[in-house]
């Protein structure tokens, strides 16, 4: 057998170890099974569905755990303010110029020019069962929703921005009230923290056939034929997504001196999970161990990666201004300078108040053209189509987002430790699972001399490598005189 070509025995041991090869298997799987037998779509979507449940079981508690363990660890709030205020600066740039670009790419390409749709021929009434009847929050609302009303129930709803309102009190209280007056407290978080990373190993083990569950239901209930009716569209998102990525990269480049390829090659299943599932929430646990073994402090990861995940949309940016002016060409509509910078505006608003609200690109798009006042609200079901096409992308874009974002603000505010990330992303640490990390990471203790009062079998003091006259024996001390 030629070197090239692996053994059948390393083919074997690669799947049963590696996420990531199971991930992809499943992927090609999925995708086969759904082809020749789609009416096989509905039966497999309750393994995509149940992952994501049960993923999303731990994700409320264990934001709580890691964010108040790192502000008491860090010991200093104003430092957790700071690192709040700087990722929200780096999320509003960053979705803003993901919208602008999205925009100029369309006025460029000019996906919807030729299709001449007549938007009355158009069912409206499919958005609202997309929807199921819900509305993006104004941004009074949105504010409100952010401030929970129950601490049993941000949980239950699973609000991240909610449980982070909690999480941060907590930790400040714990800091005012310092370790003497509670000092079980933090001790209880830190391990109630490792055991849900512990249950999260267990889930991550049915990530291969939430993926292929997953995949037989897209491929089976939308079909291929759907590339084919809007490429143009597809390809244009898809091309702007990877260019966006790439100026994420240089930025993450000039700020921290990290590989965005590299880092994409440390998360390699975690993205192919991520993109299988269509949900960035799925890994959202463990993108948070290898930001966190990858050098970001725990109240940097803590804080900007769940932040990101309602401020920080840069996927769904670029869908929704691609979105906005393939549905005006469609249609015919010439939208003016001023009407695209109101598109802008809309945007910057409306994108905010997305996480956790069924059907919000749609929504989103349709208070988009409802402001423009020129786009038929019906025009929008035109992309009910492609929509699920498009979630690759935005979970991709999003996701890689918000983890470039806890490396640039962990380096602006010094929470990041440079060398080992470079250690990590170059391989040279490996990851390891965070509930086996004390054990394989414990740093080795200095020698020093044994116990007197130690009775130490010869066997364990030879491995000690103790010297033989220092070890206590069995025999009883002679009498002094």
């Amino acid at each position: 057998m030629p070197p090239s070509v692996p053994s059948p025995r390393r083919v074997a041991r690669i799947l049963r170890t590696s996420l990531f090869a199971q991930v992809a298997c499943a992927l090609v799987l999925g995708i086969v099974v759904g082809r020749l037998w789609p009416d096989t779509a509905t039966t497999f979507q309750p393994l995509g569905d149940g992952f994501v449940r049960l993923i999303k079981t731990v994700i409320s508690p264990l934001v709580f755990c890691v964010v108040v363990v790192g502000i008491a660890k860090a010991g200093n709030l104003k430092a957790f303010g700071r690192i709040g205020l700087k990722s929200l600066i780096w999320f509003e740039v960053a979705s803003t110029a993901a919208l602008l670009i999205g925009l100029i790419a369309a006025n460029v390409v000019n996906p919807g020019s030729g299709m001449n749709v007549d938007p009355s021929k158009l069912d409206a009434s499919a958005i609202d069962g997309k929807t199921a009847g819900g509305s993006l929050p104004s941004t009074s609302e949105f504010i409100l929703n952010a401030l929970p009303q129950s601490a049993v129930g941000a949980f239950a709803e699973n609000s991240l921005l909610q449980v982070l309102v909690l999480a941060c009190l907590t930790g400040a209280a714990l800091l005012h009230l310092g370790t003497t007056k509670v000092p079980k407290i933090l001790p209880a978080i830190e391990q109630a923290q490792e055991i849900i990373f512990a249950i999260v190993g267990f889930v991550m083990k049915l990530a291969p056939l939430a993926v292929f569950g997953a995949m037989v239901h897209l491929v089976g209930e939308y079909g291929l034929g759907v590339i084919k009716t809007y490429g143009k569209l597809i390809i244009l998102c898809y091309a702007v997504a990877l260019l966006f990525l790439a100026l994420l990269a240089v930025a993450l480049k000039l700020v921290t001196g990290l590989s965005l390829w590299k880092f994409v090659r440390y998360t390699r299943a975690e993205m192919l999970l991520a993109l299988g599932t269509a949900s960035s929430e799925t890994v959202m646990p463990r993108m948070m161990q290898k930001l966190r073994q990858a050098g970001a402090r725990d109240d940097a990861v803590g804080l900007v990666l769940p932040t990101g995940y309602s401020f920080n949309l840069d996927g769904a940016s670029i869908y929704l201004s691609i979105g906005t002016l393939f549905i005006a060409q469609a249609v015919g509509v010439d939208l003016s300078l001023s009407q695209q910078i109101t598109v802008i505006l809309v945007l910057m608003l409306t994108s905010k108040g997305m996480a956790g609200v069924p059907g919000s690109a749609f929504l989103a798009l349709s208070a988009t053209a409802s402001s423009l006042g020129v786009i038929p609200a019906g025009a929008v079901a035109l992309l009910l189509g492609v929509d699920r096409i498009m979630d690759s992308m935005r979970v991709a874009t999003n996701l890689l987002g918000n983890c470039v974002a806890v490396f640039a603000v962990s380096r602006w505010e010094g929470a990041l430790d440079l060398e080992r990330a470079k250690k990590v992303l170059d391989g040279e640490i490996a990851f390891v699972e965070e509930d086996d990390e004390p054990r394989a990471e414990t740093p080795a203790q200095p020698e020093r001399e044994p116990d007197p009062g130690l009775d130490l079998e010869p066997e364990a003091a030879a491995k000690a490598e103790v010297p033989a006259q220092a070890v206590a024996v069995k025999e009883p001390a002679p009498e002094v005189s």
